[in-house]
């Protein structure tokens, strides 16, 4: 017997504007279910998410939530402002029985301290400390809006592990494929405005979708030809009775009206890149090269050698360099020691992480144009701006739309169509598949498979890089880089684990050999991360202040009239002190197990 739902939407409709977004869309959860909520961008599926987290209310509809129940909900942009620190704002979405010191550990697991003040963090940061505050309570229904976005790759693996851990009920939205096979179980499709249901997870979702849509396309096919055969009786029929004339004319007019309501599929991008000349064979040859900035090494003694029509993939966490390794193999950046020697005829298209090549003010038209005619040209032949912005699911309408005003996957579909019109050879790929909807990565995948030129490509994608890599450069850490053959599955099946080391892992294996592959750097000695060295210095000095705190609300307790003059402030003060005492024995004990590491690490 299936179990009754704990959270529940029935026949949810919702218009924005003049549009019919939401019409009659369903969601229900049962304890423990693991679903992916997946549709095109703008298709409503953060609206439906929110509806079901109680932030907006639908026209029409039902909306249940089981008596008893928590639900936490994880918002795209998480506001922080009404809180001194990261640690305040994690603190503050705990009920009383919640575990506080998982407040502490998720922030540090997701690169936080807790004491960063909000108005200083970047958009990545506040996505950060918005997870630990949807995770640290432990609900019964989790609602996430793509966790991932801004996390590097050793966070979403972390990330993915947290998440398989729970118990929680969760619906789950993101464009990251690999996140959605390995996390879901079941599979709702949000899709012009209704919802349908495949009691399977992501993994089995866009074969099932597909067969949908040919069904979908038969059905009109046929009703297309029922019309046809209508007509034909209409305007060539043997006249009968008036009776049987007028029901041919009705039936033929329902026809016509079931076709007109009939909502299609929406249309798909049409991508093509504009091919330059052919470049030479050898793309760039790479030669014990070095960079360093300061003290701190970025690329120490990395060799490689990319051959035309290569697709390189570059992985590491955030900071690890992999911009930088970048713009020494394109000749961007001169290294410090070693040699870089580019091909012949080499000609590079670049799409940038932080979309810095798009204005605020610069109008869609513009930004495609440079400014100049109303007329592009891509792979050698005339293409008017108009047709080429419908090929990226722009309108004409949007035009003039300034690029402040469109949204974060239509800025990526913006500059995807700006650089694929550049005529290249080389394309580097900076994060190409932020912002990017599904269908839409499935087509850029199609296009890089066919380019006959060479691609770099950074992602923290995992699906993407095993669709699209050839070879996966991956950071190993202090300046160390190694090329693995293949994509990223094929990287961890080399390496023994993924860009996420464990922490108790025997030293890697060196990666298989292949051609541009170097033999692997030797494992660098274990040391205190920053992050350890930082609680090593900082937890003395927090004893310390819990200590005096604790003193000062023993002696306010020792004073013999406070609880007849206050029992609520005599128990306040009392769990405070409890709180205190809790936190000190916890910091206590973090700095006895780092003062022990540290003494075994430095023999």
């Amino acid at each position: 017997m299936a179990a009754a739902p704990i959270l529940a939407l029935q026949d949810i409709k919702l218009t924005l504007g003049s549009t019919l977004l939401l019409d009659g869309a369903e969601l229900s959860v049962t304890p423990g279910d693991k679903i992916a909520l997946v549709g095109r961008n703008g298709s409503g599926k953060s609206t439906l998410l929110k509806i079901a987290a109680g932030e907006i209310e639908a026209d029409s509809g039902l909306r249940f939530v089981q008596p008893g129940v928590t639900v936490r909900y994880l918002p795209q942009e998480p506001d922080l402002s009404a809180f001194a620190s990261t640690l305040a704002y994690v603190e503050a979405g705990l009920t009383e029985g919640d575990d506080h010191y998982r407040a502490q550990y998720l922030l540090e697991q997701l690169g936080l301290t807790g004491r960063e003040e909000p108005k200083n963090l970047s958009g990545g940061e506040a996505r950060r400390a918005a997870l630990a505050r949807v995770l640290a309570p432990e609900p019964d229904i989790l609602l996430l809006d793509e966790p991932t976005n801004h996390l590097d790759l050793p966070a979403i693996e972390w990330l993915e592990e947290e998440i398989s851990s729970l118990r929680s009920a969760i619906v789950l939205i993101s464009h990251d494929r690999r996140f959605l096979a390995d996390l879901t179980k079941a599979t709702v499709w949000l899709d012009r405005g209704i919802t349908r249901r495949l009691n399977q997870g992501f993994s089995g979702f866009e074969t099932w979708r597909d067969s949908v849509l040919e069904e979908e396309e038969q059905a009109r096919h046929k009703l297309d030809r029922q019309i046809v055969r209508e007509e034909h009786w209409l305007t060539y029929g043997v006249t009968a009775r008036r009776k049987r004339n007028v029901r041919r004319l009705e039936n033929l007019s329902n026809l016509r009206q079931q076709r007109k309501e009939g909502r299609r599929a929406t249309g798909e991008v049409k991508m093509t890149v504009s091919e330059g000349t052919t470049s030479g064979a050898l793309v760039v040859d790479a030669d014990t090269i070095s960079k360093s900035f300061g003290d701190r090494p970025i690329v120490k003694d990395f060799t490689t050698r990319v051959i035309r029509g290569d697709r390189v993939g570059i992985v590491g966490p955030n900071g690890a360099g992999k911009t930088t390794l970048i713009k020494l193999l394109t000749g961007e950046l001169a290294p410090d020691s070693g040699r870089v020697k580019l091909g012949s005829s080499l000609e590079l298209a670049t799409l940038d992480q932080g979309r810095k090549g798009l204005a605020p003010e610069t109008t869609l038209k513009d930004a495609l144009t440079q400014g100049g005619s109303d007329t592009l040209i891509i792979n050698g032949q005339p293409k008017h701006v108009m047709g080429y912005m419908k090929d990226f699911l722009f309108t004409p309408e949007q035009a003039r739309t300034a690029v402040s005003k469109l949204s974060g996957g239509e800025r990526g579909r913006l500059t995807l169509a700006r650089a694929l019109a550049l005529p290249s050879n080389v394309l580097v790929l900076d994060e190409p598949t932020n912002d990017l909807d599904l269908e839409t990565l499935d087509l850029l995948q199609e296009l890089l498979a066919d380019y006959p030129g060479t691609v770099v490509v950074v992602s923290h994608d995992r699906d993407f890089l095993d669709r699209v890599s050839t070879s996966v450069i991956v950071a190993e850490g202090n300046g160390e880089w190694n090329e693995y053959a293949g994509g990223y599955s094929d990287m961890v099946a080399q390496r023994g684990y993924g860009v996420r080391k464990p922490e108790a892992k025997a030293a890697p294996a060196k990666p298989k050999p292949a051609q541009q592959v170097p033999a692997a750097a030797p494992a660098a000695k274990r040391k205190l991360s920053f992050k350890e060295k930082h609680a090593l210095e900082t937890l003395p000095a927090q004893i310390k202040k819990l200590e005096n705190e604790i003193a000062r609300l023993q002696e306010a307790l020792a004073d013999p009239g406070l609880y007849a003059k206050s029992p609520e402030e005599f128990e306040k003060k009392s769990a405070a002190l409890g709180k205190a005492d809790a936190e000190r024995a916890a910091a206590e004990e973090q700095w006895l197990e780092l003062e022990i590491l540290r003494e075994e690490l430095e023999g």
